[in-house]
């Protein structure tokens, strides 16, 4: 009798557990972000998880999968940021190699955490779609719709050949052009290489999709900027690449770069030169603005430069000037001045109205410690510490800097935990005079 009992208590928790199992596997996950890599090398592969895990029932993850190597030599992971079915989040990390059940993850069906304005419209950006092309210049595919329908889901995502469904040229790297026309009517286009993110927060009505629907027969190098990246309001007088201690001249290398690409990830090998080896090198490139005064962007190396800022950056018909600033540059050699800070940190567009660091479900206001940040570095590191505090542990945050431009429009930048921040694009950011409605 004894026996028979055991056997069934047995039968009983069996059953359970199977039932647990099936009742889990049911229970699917919204993917809200991922990232992949090891320790602080780590990149963002939220919408290539999301293409797979539709396409696939499982999956052996790594390097193949994402199409990038984020930490050669170290073995990295995948941590998938989730929302389950009652609206709790839990983070899921999986060694690289590992199989992956794609039945437990599904994509959200709307965008991210307030859109892209503050006040959650996402409609704040400044460029209104013309019409987008992926591909390269002898092979091109019209993406416009397939853009439209990415673009009511998702505020940011990564983009290649599974995105649109196609490869227009094999073995070539592709190109998302995306043509827009301005606040001040002239046309701009918007070039981004395959496996980069798109953040549609520039764009105006990017979740609504009311665009793309005026026609267009540019082409692929457009009707109005064949050249390319000459919208940009800053003519670049010189660069350099290194340290405050050694550093070289890359002005025609970065010349050569700019005919190329209008994006690019720059390092030593991009400059063919470590000019300081064993320290972090920065670019700098030195410019001359609308209003004719000087102007110093740095991009730390290892970032992304985008040259849609740069006037005739495409050409190349930029830096013949001559320069003997030296590596502080000529008009902003003291940093530290009252007068040489509201030289260099004034010339942004976009005033700052308030700031936000944390997760959709726990945030904090960090205006004022912004204006303190701002107060002693125009670059800077984020995250935790900087801040003083973490809102919702365990989870990637995020700084939301809500601006104004200069047409009065509203939008919203954002920045992941450990991202660098450049006030170079707020107005009156080293003097602090924002934040007050």
């Amino acid at each position: 009798m004894h026996t028979s009992k055991i056997a069934k208590l047995s039968i009983g928790l069996t059953l359970f557990t199977v039932f647990s199992a099936v009742l889990a596997a049911a229970q699917q996950y919204e993917i809200v972000r991922a990232d992949y890599g090891y320790g602080n090398q780590r990149i963002d592969v939220t919408q290539r998880l999301r293409d797979v895990v539709s396409t696939h029932s499982t999956f052996r993850m790594g390097n193949s999968t994402f199409g990038v190597d984020p930490s050669p030599g170290n073995k990295k992971s995948l941590r998938i940021f989730a929302r389950g079915p009652r609206g709790e989040t839990q983070t899921f990390e999986y060694l690289e190699s590992s199989t992956i059940d794609s039945s437990m993850f599904s994509a959200p069906s709307g965008g991210n955490w307030a859109g892209g304005s503050p006040d959650g419209r996402g409609d704040a950006g400044a460029y209104a779609i013309l019409h987008a092309e992926y591909g390269t210049e002898r092979s091109h595919v019209d993406v416009t719709n397939r853009l439209r329908e990415l673009a009511r889901a998702d505020r940011t995502f990564r983009m290649g050949n599974s995105t649109f469904g196609v490869d227009p040229d094999p073995d070539h790297i592709k190109m998302l052009r995306i043509y827009t026309r301005g606040p001040d009517g002239r046309e701009r286009m918007f070039e981004y290489p395959e496996s980069s993110t798109i953040d549609g927060s520039q764009f105006t009505g990017w979740g609504e999709g009311n665009w793309g629907n005026e026609g267009w027969n540019g082409g692929w190098g457009g009707s109005g900027f064949q050249g390319g990246g000459d919208a940009g309001a800053y003519t670049i007088l010189h660069a350099e690449y290194g340290t405050e201690r050694n550093h070289v001249d890359v002005t025609n290398r970065l010349k050569e770069l700019a005919r190329a690409d209008l994006v690019f990830r720059m390092g030593n090998s991009t400059f063919g030169v470590d000019p300081d080896p064993g320290f972090i090198k920065a670019l700098r490139i030195y410019a001359r603005g609308p209003d004719g005064q000087e102007r110093m962007f740095e991009y730390r190396e290892s970032s992304t430069v985008d040259g849609s800022q740069f006037r005739a950056w495409g050409g190349g018909d930029w830096g013949n000037e001559g320069w003997n600033g030296g590596w502080e540059g000529g008009g902003f050699r003291d940093h530290d001045s009252d007068h040489n800070r509201d030289r260099d940190d004034d010339a942004g567009q976009y005033v700052i109205l308030r700031a936000e660091y944390g997760t959709d479900r726990n945030r904090v206001d960090v205006t004022d410690r912004l204006r303190e940040l701002a107060q002693a570095d125009r670059t800077f590191r984020m995250g935790n510490s900087t801040f003083g505090v973490d809102p919702d542990h365990g989870h990637i945050k995020t700084l939301r800097i809500y601006t104004r431009g200069l047409d009065g429009q509203e939008r919203m930048f954002e920045y992941r935990e450990s991202s660098t921040v450049d006030g170079a694009q707020f107005k009156g950011w080293g003097r602090g005079d924002w934040g007050r409605r």
